[in-house]
């Protein structure tokens, strides 16, 4: 690896998968999904929320981006720690990130304890996760470029090059193009970029 390169991967999941855990009549459902924002983390919340409008606890764990910096655990209502934590916790231990596991509560009439709701929702959040496919993830950054017609060529051959396709495409007085970036070719992106007289500008 180039001395100027860093570890740009990371491990997440390639796609929604469910657990299920039970005792004393309680059923915990969890589901686990692969996010890319908080934005995303709270329109699945609410569709959960929604479609499990009748049980009593809602309790959830996401992490997000190629270090795990944005995190959150929410035990909603759940006695302190016995819920969210839990579940983050087995986030943790299988590194992952772009990452969120929710777990339903449906109360069965006999109380656990706090040792029992740390060892239902764990439980719960492990099986979800243990259906999940592991794949590598490349942390990406986003970038908008803007260029005149004369500049077409030579950005096409950039793309070309660096083998990456634009996600959104405009032209009226002027191009605009969109692109996820990986992170060890963003300086060479920007550099050929303005070499090629477009202007990049980081989206968020």
């Amino acid at each position: 690896m180039d001395s100027q390169e860093r570890n740009d991967t990371f491990r997440s999941i390639s796609g929604p998968a469910e657990g299920i855990y039970k005792e004393k009549g309680s059923k915990f459902l969890a589901f686990a999904y692969p996010v890319v924002s908080e934005e995303e983390v709270r329109a699945r919340l609410e569709k959960i929320r929604k479609e499990y409008y009748d049980a009593r606890h809602h309790c959830y764990a996401y992490r997000l981006g190629l270090r795990g910096d944005v995190w959150r655990y929410n035990d909603d209502g759940e006695p302190s720690s016995t819920a969210g934590r839990p579940i983050y916790g087995q986030i943790l231990s299988r590194e992952l990130s772009d990452v969120l596991v929710a777990v339903v509560r449906y109360f069965g009439g006999i109380k656990l304890g706090v040792p029992g709701l740390i060892r239902a929702y764990k439980s719960a959040a492990a099986d979800a996760l243990d259906h999940s496919e592991i794949v590598e993830k490349v942390a990406t950054e986003g970038f908008g470029v803007t260029f005149d017609y004369a500049a077409m060529d030579r950005v096409m051959r950039i793309v070309k090059d660096m083998g990456i396709s634009p996600s959104k495409y405009t032209a009226e007085d002027v191009c605009r193009m969109e692109f996820r970036v990986r992170l060890n070719d963003v300086e060479r992106f920007r550099q050929r970029m303005e070499d090629a007289e477009a202007k990049v500008e980081n989206l968020f």
